[in-house]
């Protein structure tokens, strides 16, 4: 069912990453002009990603017809559900709906206009109609109102809340004339405060270096509790993204929250840099309208693409000696957490990673 109104005009607001969860959603990877031999590798990483979120909560996991079998037997697992839902690609952060609730338990979710990171002017592939339909399918599923934006792009992955008031987002991507160019700064924050119910948000300039999702702001820089965030972070000045960094850093430290907060910056380190092999981008297909992989290309790594479930954190590794410090420095940030981690290379390979693949659903009465 598809509402008119708003959730601000209805009361519904988009909860933090910490709020108590219901279910976490992902997408089965099967793609192979964007995963390599076929999506093989990528599903073991992502069965390993589902298998440990399965250990705080429920994992619904969406399979196109072809993958279902395959999917379900890979999946066993009671806290593993497998659905059938028709796809382009398996980024659930970007293709689900973002869930709203209310003060009553009320849970619903906004279905936002999706193009693949771009469209005809810079997207990842075309077409891209049923990663379109994914959000709506998922909001039927769970019998679920929502909330369609026609004349709205955007991607989960592309916004940070903290529950209270406050958005963290980039301009690098929101304002890129590839998703709104029929906007405005002005009138896309009044859609972020129509749908999303927030009060302020943050614009830091730029996410991280060759991000393919035109700096998403969950590869870079999240909220680890109400006025505070965590940024990932480069030392190295011939990095790209140490300018990158500092500018964020000063866009936060300058700012405050919807509540009138001044920001407490946690840094976690970036890893490598890492680059793709030429034996991981000769065993992908090569198809037209699909962006290519190539040998050698910079790879967006971040730790800071990690998920928040209830009592744990799943958060990537890169099998690099960073690897060790993430962890320490995510278990000092969420000492009440359990910090789970898992390979994360492969997920790496397609264009994101654990936080880009999961959507949490909030509980609801």
């Amino acid at each position: 069912m598809t509402t008119l109104t708003t959730p601000r005009a209805d009361g519904f607001h988009m909860p933090a990453e910490w709020a108590d969860q219901r279910q976490i959603w992902m997408v089965w990877p099967e793609r192979p002009d964007n995963w390599r031999l076929g999506g093989k590798p990528a599903q073991a990483a992502f069965t390993a990603v589902a298998q440990a979120i399965a250990r705080f909560e429920p994992v619904t996991i969406g399979a196109s017809a072809q993958q279902y079998e395959n999917a379900r037997a890979r999946l066993q697992h009671p806290n593993i559900r497998v659905v059938e839902i028709s796809n382009d690609d398996a980024w659930c952060r970007d293709t689900g709906p973002t869930f709203v609730s209310d003060d009553q338990g009320g849970v619903r979710g906004v279905d936002w206009s999706f193009n693949a990171w771009g469209g005809l002017d810079g997207g990842l592939y075309f077409p891209w109609q049923r990663d379109d339909q994914v959000a709506g399918k998922i909001l039927a599923i769970e019998n679920l109102p929502g909330y369609r934006t026609p004349d709205f792009v955007l991607e989960g992955g592309s916004i940070h809340v903290d529950g209270e008031g406050t958005l963290i987002t980039t301009e690098e991507c929101l304002l890129n004339a590839n998703r709104n160019p029929h906007l405005d700064r002005a009138q896309i924050e009044r859609y972020l405060s129509d749908y999303l119910a927030v009060d302020k948000v943050i614009w830091l300039p730029h996410g991280l270096y060759n991000d393919e999702t035109n700096g998403h702001v969950d590869n870079f820089c999240c909220y680890v509790r109400p006025g505070e965030v965590l940024l990932s972070w480069c030392d190295d000045q011939a990095d790209p993204n140490y300018g990158r960094c500092r500018e964020a850093l000063a866009v936060l430290e300058r700012e405050t929250d919807a509540r009138g907060r001044t920001l407490k910056v946690h840094r976690i380190v970036t890893p490598g840099p890492l680059f793709a092999s030429e034996e991981e981008c000769r065993d992908v297909d090569a198809c037209l309208g699909t962006q290519p992989r190539r040998a050698g290309e910079r790879l967006a790594a971040s730790y800071v693409n990690f998920l928040i479930v209830n009592g744990g954190i799943i958060a990537p590794t890169f099998g690099v000696p960073e690897d060790a410090e993430a962890l320490r420095t995510l278990q000092a940030c969420f000492p009440e957490h359990q910090v789970i981690q898992v390979p994360g290379r492969e997920i790496l390979l397609g264009g994101g990673n654990i936080h880009c693949i999961t959507q949490q659903q909030p509980t609801g009465r």
